[in-house]
């Protein structure tokens, strides 16, 4: 019998961007980037995967989403705690 990982077709077609490995530093550089990439090719809703076990990423991620003002909404996935998903609002430059 072999062990086959179930892969979230929601995840699947979304933007994202996989920071484990990061530190808490480097996260807010990384985050900003992503979402200005992201709007600027007219994607509204993304994923940050920070992982599940230590929180410290997902704290990190979380306290800078709080400051950016591109960010309509922000939200841990309900079936996958390690991901947050944003949703950007339409027209901030």
């Amino acid at each position: 019998m072999t062990n086959r990982h179930f892969e979230d077709p929601f995840i699947k077609i979304l933007p994202k961007i996989d920071i484990h490995g990061e530190t808490s530093d480097t996260v807010s550089l990384l985050v900003k980037e992503f979402i200005r990439d992201e709007q600027f090719l007219g994607h509204l809703k993304v994923a940050i995967i920070h992982g599940w076990h230590s929180k410290i990423l997902k704290n990190a991620v979380h306290t800078y989403l709080k400051t950016d003002k591109r960010v309509e909404r922000y939200y841990i996935y309900n079936y996958n705690n390690g991901i947050t998903i944003i949703e950007l609002k339409n027209n901030v430059k």
